[in-house]
């Protein structure tokens, strides 16, 4: 086994020991997180129906000609403020956070923390 298998299994562990307690529903939808190396993405679901409610990236149309790079932290925050503007003009007003397996740190951080100062309680 190669050490990036080795490393995208691990993730996929720790995935999954995160997605045994997160829930998402109408009311309190499941923010998911998922980065690349050039890009993050971010979305909330409802777990009860299989739906995405809102979504944002660094590829939304919004965002691609004022961010140069999306796979920096101020990208995640750009990404994390137009999440929350959407979810509160959508009538969503609480989230909580599925990092997906990675560290609650950097870009994750950034994003988390920008769709906080619109206004989302996560």
């Amino acid at each position: 086994m190669s050490v990036i298998e080795f490393k995208v299994q691990r993730r996929a562990r720790r995935k999954l020991r995160v997605r045994k307690r997160v829930y998402g529903t109408a009311e309190r939808p499941r923010m998911s997180v998922f980065r690349s190396l050039k890009n993050i993405y971010a979305q909330l679901i409802d777990d009860d129906e299989g739906c995405t409610l809102v979504e944002a990236s660094t590829k939304s149309k919004e965002l691609t000609g004022a961010l140069g790079y999306g796979g920096n932290k101020s990208a995640a925050a750009a990404v994390g403020k137009l999440l929350g503007e959407r979810a509160l003009a959508k009538g969503l007003k609480t989230a909580t956070v599925d990092r997906n397996g990675y560290r609650y740190h950097g870009r994750i951080k950034a994003l988390v923390e920008a769709a906080r100062e619109t206004g989302l309680k996560i």
